[in-house]
């Protein structure tokens, strides 16, 4: 008889105007295998757009994933962060390497000490104009920006929401943390195109990271979970 996987523990984490609703695919896939799933949604979006404030900054979305990992007691953790979430998890790496035995950054930003995200986005204009005009957050781009799917379009654009414009203007502290995890996987989503998401990917091939190219849209989670899932299995494993 074959003998059951050992289970694991992911933690998948959201982009910018999306929440924890847009795992929801790779979840059950991951929790049908067997394994722990959390997909937690960032201060003031999604279900907790409630919250929104000017007052949410970087370090309040790397806090959320502190908690989590906190108070569900949370060890040898595979957290794994789409496109903006490529910030928080790196401030969340660089906190708490001990409890992470892989990084996985899925279309994200992959961010430097120092360096904030008004810098590196693609929608830095947008972000600067929308601050400049005193506002708490900027809206979302449309799910065919994103190249999801024909059939799952409208679903997601019912589901984006604003993203924390303080968020953009905070820079990343980091103290080389994240430097001390094991396994670091960048996932680029080729189908999707982006200048900062290349230099992403550079970075990340001089690192020496293992690196992998997709054939797909930016929402990988929501066109292809199974592909995912798979690919987060075999990280899992290495």
């Amino acid at each position: 008889m074959t003998e059951p996987p050992t289970p694991q523990t992911f933690v998948l984490v959201h982009g910018a105007w999306h929440g924890g609703w847009c795992w929801r695919r790779v979840a059950d896939r991951l929790h049908q295998a067997g394994h722990r799933v959390y997909t937690p949604t960032l201060t003031g979006l999604a279900d907790r757009s409630h919250l929104m404030s000017r007052m949410i900054t970087l370090e309040t979305h790397i806090t959320d994933i502190l908690n989590l990992f906190r108070w569900e007691q949370l060890e040898n953790v595979i957290l794994c962060g789409h496109s903006y979430a490529g910030w928080v998890i790196s401030g969340v790496a660089d906190k708490l390497p001990e409890k992470i035995s892989a990084l996985v950054y899925l279309d994200a930003h992959l961010p430097e000490h120092g360096e904030t995200g008004v810098q590196l986005s693609n929608n830095a204009k947008r972000i600067i104009i929308a601050n400049e005009r005193g506002e708490t957050s900027t809206r979302p781009r449309t799910a065919a920006y994103f190249k999801v799917n024909k059939r799952d379009r409208s679903w997601v654009n019912k589901l984006l929401t604003p993203q924390p414009i303080g968020v953009s203007f905070q820079p990343l502290l980091l103290t080389g943390g994240r430097d001390r995890i094991k396994t670091k996987v960048y996932i680029r989503a080729a189908g999707f195109t982006s200048k900062p998401f290349n230099r992403a990917l550079g970075r990340a091939k001089r690192k020496k990271w293992r690196t992998h190219t997709l054939p797909y849209g930016h929402d990988v989670m929501i066109d292809e979970p199974e592909r995912l899932t798979r690919l987060l299995l075999d990280i899992a494993r290495s």
